[in-house]
């Protein structure tokens, strides 16, 4: 029979480490982008999508299969791989000092010359959405110091069908404009249907709306290709998950969101600057910038 106590009985706690353990330690798990996690009270399971900093404390967003998110605090009560842990903000990594002019000049990911300032800039009325998050991850890697210069909020859209109501909750105005980058914005699709009708209910207020978009189905794609090893993104067959058709085009993971996570975490890793992805995305993100910026604000 096997001694669950062990030969030294003073070298440890049975009860907290060893398979016989009811109250197993509790260990410290960074929240990486693509863990995936089960939250002990409510039962959800979800791929860790974001890490961010809500009424002064952490919170993790966990993402489940269906694509549906919730946010929790972090902290314990949760499970990974069936043991419990204590959810902890990832580990910061050190930014690399990235180009620079001739001179010597610190330049953003966009290009811009950096502004090196310690006060915060007061957001600005006007905003810039996009439809979801993997959209304002690619922004904030390329375009997010220029932003926080110019004091301009990035929002989630959550899908072009939410367009019309975010823009009438807004009431976009003279010194209040709205930019939104949009996905697959082509002639005859979906989504350029559902922006006219959005632009249609707003009468003259319209006039403060940039509607701007690519003409990729998904973001991912406005990622030069080379960047991930490939001469051409695939043509992902209609009907299927362009996110999922994508990873198994590629032959990697692709079995469920945590996957699909781990996949656009790849991917978006690839991204140093502006010349890594498309002009077709550069282009329209450029002009929406400006046209949220060219307005006074408010005092």
């Amino acid at each position: 029979m096997k001694d669950r106590y062990g030969s030294d009985v003073l070298s440890s706690d049975p009860h907290r480490t060893g398979s016989y353990a009811h109250r197993p330690t509790v260990r410290d798990e960074p929240a990486e982008l693509g863990l995936v996690v089960e939250d002990v009270e409510t039962g959800w399971v979800g791929a860790v999508t974001a890490v961010e900093k809500s009424g002064g404390m952490h919170v993790v967003v966990l993402e489940d299969r269906a694509g549906r998110t919730r946010t929790f605090p972090l902290g314990s009560g949760f499970w990974v791989d069936g043991k419990p842990v204590h959810l902890v903000p990832p580990a910061r990594r050190a930014a690399p000092r990235g180009p620079v002019t001739a001179g010597g000049r610190r330049l953003t990911a966009s290009g811009s010359i950096a502004v090196d300032t310690s006060r915060a800039r007061v957001a600005r009325a006007s905003r810039i959405w996009v439809e979801g998050r993997h959209d304002a991850e690619l922004v904030e890697r390329v375009w997010g110091d220029d932003l926080r210069v110019e004091g301009v909020v990035v929002q989630l859209l959550e899908g072009v069908d939410n367009l019309a109501e975010v823009l009438a909750d807004f009431a976009p105005g003279p010194t209040r404009r709205a930019g939104v980058l949009v996905d697959h914005l082509v002639a005859g699709s979906k989504e350029t249907r559902l922006v006219q009708e959005a632009l249609g209910t707003l009468g003259r207020s319209a006039r403060h709306v940039k509607v701007l978009g690519h003409p990729y189905v998904d973001v991912w794609q406005a990622v030069r290709p080379e960047r991930v090893g490939i001469e051409a993104w695939p043509d992902v067959p209609r009907g299927t998950d362009i996110k999922v058709g994508t990873l198994a085009a590629l032959g990697w993971p692709h079995a469920d969101q945590a996957d699909v996570a781990r996949g656009w975490k790849r991917i978006l890793g690839t991204v140093r600057s502006y010349r890594d992805l498309s002009p077709a995305l550069l282009g329209r993100m450029e002009e929406l910038i400006d046209f949220v910026t060219e307005v006074p604000e408010q005092g």
